[in-house]
């Protein structure tokens, strides 16, 4: 089977960046894919893409260097399954907030062969292709499982959650999480409250042997997150970057007035 080149990062102490995309376009997963990423998220959740939109996004990225992943919208048995079967390489399933949850989610990653308990249903047909023929005796090992911690239920549990067999890490969804803490909405991530509850969801991770990743509203956030010890960062997604680039433009061709 192909390699997950995500978990060799890991295993030598390196960190990924990974793009993440909004809109439900082909030619943008291709684009970003080809822009120097480790890995490229398809967003089921919060994006645009639909199920044949995310295996067009699916296909584009073989095009590309970057690892595959998608963002389902639930903790669903046949949404995982179904995505996986597409030619994702990982998983990030949202609103995990007990470890019962997280093992439903990774149950549902995995199939149960090689003394792995596992609810995946066999049938990886685009799989295959981008997997190999020897996909169904390695997919339990290179497939990514990432619960996302974004609730008040959810970082009471982590430690719990983070002990789950079938997971290979947490991923921080900090602008719910901030909501969740009393923060509001866009709560600054060195903010004492939430800083607090991402290193213990980081510290829950270690404890585990499992990595922890997070999703940054900016550049700076991801770096600040990488010198923290994370080891995969989201620096935004692709409809930020658009807009920010567009505004960038247009401020070169329409400066602001003088003041008079």
């Amino acid at each position: 089977m192909k390699t997950n080149r995500l978990f060799d990062l890991f295993r030598s102490g390196q960190p990924a960046v990974s793009g993440w995309l909004s809109i439900d376009s082909a030619y943008a997963a291709e684009l970003v894919g080809s822009s120097g990423f480790d890995a490229v998220v398809i967003d089921c959740q919060h994006g645009m893409a639909g199920h044949a939109q995310m295996v067009a996004m699916l296909q584009a990225l073989t095009h590309t260097t970057a690892v595959p992943l998608v963002r389902v919208s639930q903790n669903n048995l046949a949404e995982i399954n179904r995505a996986l079967d597409a030619g994702a390489y990982g998983i990030i399933c949202p609103l995990i907030n007990s470890a019962a949850e997280a093992l439903a989610f990774g149950r549902a990653c995995r199939y149960p062969v090689d003394g792995m308990q596992g609810d995946r249903s066999f049938g990886p047909a685009r799989g295959l292709l981008v997997g190999g023929a020897d996909y169904p005796q390695h997919a339990n090992t290179q497939l990514l499982a990432l619960a996302m911690i974004e609730t008040q239920a959810g970082l009471e549990a982590v430690e719990a959650i983070a002990a789950v067999t079938q997971l290979d890490g947490l991923f921080i969804g900090p602008s719910d999480l901030g909501i969740a803490l009393g923060l509001g909405p866009g709560a600054a991530h060195d903010h004492p409250v939430l800083a607090a509850a991402m290193r213990r969801i980081q510290a829950a991770a270690q404890a585990a042997g499992k990595v922890t990743g997070i999703w940054c509203g900016s550049a700076e956030m991801a770096r600040d997150m990488l010198a923290q010890g994370l080891q995969l960062v989201v620096p935004g997604h692709d409809a930020i970057w658009l807009k920010a680039e567009i505004a960038r433009r247009l401020a070169v061709l329409r400066p602001p007035n003088p003041v008079r």
